[in-house]
């Protein structure tokens, strides 16, 4: 038997007492055993098996008569390792406990009931069905309660009453409207505070209570009838336990963070290095440049599949990327898998065996925009190493990271077959697949490096594998603007958490100076930083009008004195799951309201963005959480939580305010990543008498190394700041990893938003010089040398 954890009897009684029967699937056969990690139960029309990952995560699998098992998940990674519940049986119900979840049996039907804290979260209606086209299953919601969830679209925030497919498909020009996008993902989560991912890859439906039944379903036509609850006591809980179930993502490296150039596309090594040098004139700071299709081809259609340079438009490849490094600028090229049959490619594709079949066993091909085509069949053994074989190639030779595009894939005719089955089944993890065979590729031959890998389609715990997302080719508008921030957010509920737009907007041939800076000063604000754009309007800022390139110059020059702020975000990821990009409502989950806002959100925790998404707007309505008061970031205008205020808006920046205590360090500005450094840091507080307590911390590590915080090569800052009466204590703690020697060697503190006298500052015991001009307390830190140290400021 399992081991036992404590439950109360009476509570138990609590919940029988609210339990309803619903009409459900009747079983004439009831009976189950328990083993010391799962329990089974037999039904007349097959087998449920449910075993826990933890308290808060549960799972439920069930098997057609005969059935014995699945193939492995292509979603979950953890372990299941737990065993602790109890199981009481009443009679009419059977009861399995934990400290957290409680799941209840109907007999004899085998209807299931979750509970979490006694507290009801969801029921199954039917259990599994079969239908004519796969199976399905269904649950009864609560009426009120608000769905998020099924990967990215644009359908608001509360996603009730949408019958979503579950199928990849690119949506061009898409703006304030997409019901189907590049990443759909089976997973719901509720306003309930609850989780359910549906553990099966292949195509179907995802019904939101489309038909206004308060019903759930999930529909696939094959594969795994399994799905995992989750819960937790926050909202940051319930994603670090689904992160937890399905991978996190790894610390990327850091010069991902900056600016990128980017275009469709560079047609030359001149242009290329041109553009850049134009940056570099213009002193706006960037990080990588993207090639997009015309470094393996002169022309759009015909040569994808080539997957080398072109020798007659970039001669020097090797050259071009040292010249490039030399700058601090990182080469990231476009890899699509796609072998059109005139590509230089197509017989040794062929030859190889590396293409999805017919149903004649011969490489299947089809018509698609770039020409006649075959697709690389990831799922294959031999095909996934062929393909790697080509980025190390391109490795050895300088690039830094690369660009997945149309891997949804793009155009799938249903008749292709591949390893491990139809194009149905496998369409929704080719993505998947695909970023899992360069993340593999690199931990074997480039052990430690951390890759850069932006994709255009993933699936349940691509973010595993170092996926990068992008919202893809959304139109240059502002409608296009208007869907960027829900996208994100919901995306980083589902453990994707660096989704981002293309800056700017992608297609069409629109001039809008107004709605590309604000877009850009958006980006700041998102995870990745990146202008790209069909060529016919410039993405890049330096080849805008002089004012879009002021006002994008400054954007760009915010984003990189941010870096210690945003590198801290996403080392957060790589441990929690927490996302960059966080809704208000991980700060009051009880307001059904705000579930619905995507207009105001939390970068980090800390700040709080309202992007300006119209035309000449002078005024918008901010929602400030009610934790904590708020402060503008740039005039220091002081706003109390838990109230929306219409606020005047800018040319030069977005509206942007910083919670009342909270600390945000800040780095001398560069114009590469590579010259980054923590040595001396700038840290900005917001006085705030009410913010009792705040912590806080720093990451830092050498920006490039996979794995660093597990090899202790690294340093965290720790902060933590009290407020008591006449006296404000600022306390700072190294931790040093057993590799890694402190870079930090001193600290600008700038204290806004103080409102009375000084009668002494204190560090470390001595009295140190201080300045108070314009309501701002500014002092440095001396000899930041010790691993502990504590500032002191005494009030009048």
């Amino acid at each position: 038997m399992p081991n036992l954890r404590f439950f109360t009897f009476s509570a138990f009684l609590i919940i029988l007492s609210g339990l309803i029967s619903v009409t459900a699937q009747e079983s004439e056969s009831f009976s189950y055993e328990v083993t010391d990690d799962h329990f089974r139960l037999e039904l007349d029309h097959g087998i449920y098996e449910i075993s826990f990952y933890s308290p808060e995560i549960a799972e439920v699998t069930f098997f057609e008569s005969g059935q014995t098992e699945y193939p492995s998940s292509h979603a979950v990674v953890l372990d299941k390792k737990f065993s602790s519940f109890n199981v009481d049986d009443t009679g009419n119900h059977v009861a399995l406990l934990t400290d957290g979840l409680q799941i209840f049996i109907e007999r004899p039907s085998g209807n299931l009931s979750f509970y979490y804290n006694g507290e009801k979260l969801i029921e199954e209606r039917n259990g599994f069905q079969s239908t004519e086209n796969g199976f399905e299953i269904d649950f009864n919601l609560s009426e009120t309660e608000i769905l998020m969830g099924g990967g990215a679209r644009a359908l608001g925030m509360d996603r009730r009453g949408h019958r979503l497919r579950l199928y990849n498909r690119a949506h061009y020009g898409y703006e304030t409207r997409s019901e189907l996008m590049n990443y759909t993902i089976p997973m719901v989560l509720s306003s309930n505070m609850y989780a359910i991912h549906f553990d099966n890859p292949t195509t179907g439906w995802l019904d939101l209570d489309s038909q206004f039944n308060n019903t759930l379903s999930f529909e696939a036509i094959s594969g795994r009838q399994s799905y995992q609850v989750i819960a937790g006591d926050s909202w940051e809980k319930i994603i670090e336990n689904y992160t937890h179930l399905t991978g996190f993502q790894p610390l990327p490296p850091r010069w991902a963070l900056g600016n990128f150039s980017s275009r469709f596309g560079y047609r030359s090594q001149d242009e290329v290095l041109s553009t850049i040098d134009t940056f570099r004139e213009e002193n706006v700071p960037v990080d990588a440049v993207i090639l997009d299709l015309y470094w393996f081809g002169k022309e759009v259609k015909g040569t994808m599949g080539n997957l080398a340079f072109d020798r007659d438009s970039f001669p020097e490849p090797e050259q071009m990327m040292d010249q490039l490094e030399d700058q601090g600028v990182k080469t990231v090229l476009i890899t699509e898998p796609f072998v059109v049959t005139t590509s230089d490619r197509w017989d040794e594709a062929v030859e190889r065996d590396v293409l999805a079949k017919d149903s004649l066993g011969n490489p299947a091909t089809y018509e698609f925009f770039f020409g006649n085509t075959g697709l690389i069949d990831v799922f294959k053994p031999e095909a996934r190493n062929w393909f790697w074989n080509i980025y190390q190639d391109l490795i050895e030779m300088g690039v830094h990271g690369w660009w997945g595009d149309l891997g949804e894939p793009e155009v799938h005719p249903e008749h292709l077959i591949h390893h491990t089955g139809t194009a149905n089944e496998v369409h929704n993890i080719y993505g998947h697949e695909w970023a899992k065979l360069v993340h593999d590729g690199y931990r074997e031959n480039y052990p430690d490096i951390r890759p850069f890998n932006l994709m255009r389609a993933g699936y349940s715990g691509s973010q595993r594998f170092g996926l990068i997302p992008w919202s893809g080719d959304v139109n240059r508008t502002w409608g296009g603007l208007q869907s960027q921030p829900e996208i994100s957010l919901q995306m980083g509920l589902q453990g994707l958490a660096y989704m981002h737009s293309d800056l700017g907007g992608f297609a069409g041939n629109l001039v809008d100076d107004e709605k590309y800076v604000k877009w850009l000063q958006y980006g700041v604000f998102q995870p990745i930083y990146r202008p790209h754009a069909q060529d016919d309007v410039p993405s890049e800022p330096v080849f805008r009008s002089r004012e879009a390139l002021d006002h994008s110059r400054k954007a760009i020059e915010l984003r990189y004195k941010l870096i210690p702020y945003i590198y801290s975000l996403a080392f957060e990821n790589s441990t929690t799951g927490m996302p960059l990009m966080r809704p208000l409502f991980f700060e009051e989950p009880g307001n059904h309201e705000i579930y619905k806002v995507a207009g105001s959100y939390l970068f980090g925790d800390d700040i709080l963005v309202s992007p300006v998404m119209e035309p000449d707007k002078k005024k918008q309505t901010v929602w400030f959480p009610g934790k904590s008061n708020w402060f503008d970031f740039y005039s220091d205008e002081k706003f109390e939580g838990g109230t929306q205020v219409s606020v005047n808006t800018k040319e030069e920046s977005i509206p942007t305010f910083v919670r009342g205590g909270a600390i945000i360090p800040m780095a001398e500005l560069t114009q590469s990543l590579d010259n980054y450094s923590v040595d001396s840091l700038d840290l900005i507080q917001f006085h705030d008498p009410e913010a009792v307590f705040y912590r806080t911390f720093v990451y830092h590590d050498d920006g490039f190394t996979y794995g660093a915080y597990d090899n202790g090569e690294f340093e965290k800052l720790h902060i933590t700041s009290s407020n008591r009466g006449e006296e404000s204590t600022i306390n700072f703690r190294k931790e040093i990893g057993r590799n890694f020697n402190s870079t930090i060697r001193s600290i600008k503190m700038d204290i806004k938003n103080v409102h009375r006298a000084v009668s002494k500052i204190e560090f470390d015991g001595d009295a140190i010089p201080y300045n108070i001009q314009n309501n701002t307390l500014t002092l440095k830190l001396p000899d930041f040398d010790s691993n502990q140290h504590m500032l002191k400021i005494y009030w009048d």
